[in-house]
């Protein structure tokens, strides 16, 4: 059975994904671990802005990404690959994402974040992977808990962003459309 789901609030706040990183900054001193929570959120806020030239300023030339458990495609090497990877990313439409982070621990050389990720699919996006919605111009819910490491350079960049996420956000998301209202984009 196919419904639209009814929330009480947002399913999904972009704004979300960076507020623990700020609350973070608002009370931490060593300048190292101030610059890497810094960076992350520059990160952060470019990945869901769709702001390529940013994103890709945070990253290192050796930078290699691992998302264990997911396809080749999703592991790129290089800053080149890595590039591909946020522009098929950025093209999807699949930026409207909130990283409800429950845990953050910062050291001098690699952040740790985990948490709920929640990103809202578009249908053709999903129809596109070969999963069969009932409208491709809806938004779609994947979920799924997620842990990322952010290992980073002394100069402060990242080198990769190795994720491992528990249970599969795409098992079932054909039945969790999201309804107008489910999304709090970021402000233009």
């Amino acid at each position: 059975m196919r419904h639209t789901y009814a929330f009480a609030m947002a399913v999904i706040d972009q704004t979300l994904t960076w507020s623990v990183v700020e609350e973070r900054l608002d009370v931490e001193t060593d300048p190292v671990l101030r610059r890497n929570l810094e960076q992350l959120l520059v990160h952060m806020k470019a990945e869901a802005a769709g702001d390529l030239d940013t994103l890709m300023a945070t990253v290192a030339e050796d930078a290699s990404y691992h998302a264990y458990g997911a396809p080749p495609e999703s592991n790129p090497k290089g800053k080149a690959a890595v590039r591909r990877f946020y522009e098929d990313f950025i093209a999807s439409g699949a930026t409207r994402l909130q990283f409800a982070i429950d845990r953050l621990v910062v050291d001098k050389r690699c952040i740790l974040t985990e948490g709920v990720m929640r990103i809202a699919y578009p249908g053709a996006t999903l129809a596109a992977r070969g999963i069969a919605v009932d409208d491709p111009d809806a938004f779609y819910l994947y979920e799924a808990r997620m842990a990322t490491l952010w290992p980073i350079t002394v100069e402060g960049l990242f080198t990769g962003e190795d994720t491992y996420t528990g249970g599969n956000g795409f098992e079932g998301i054909a039945d969790r459309k999201l309804a107008p209202g489910d999304i709090i984009e970021l402000a233009a």
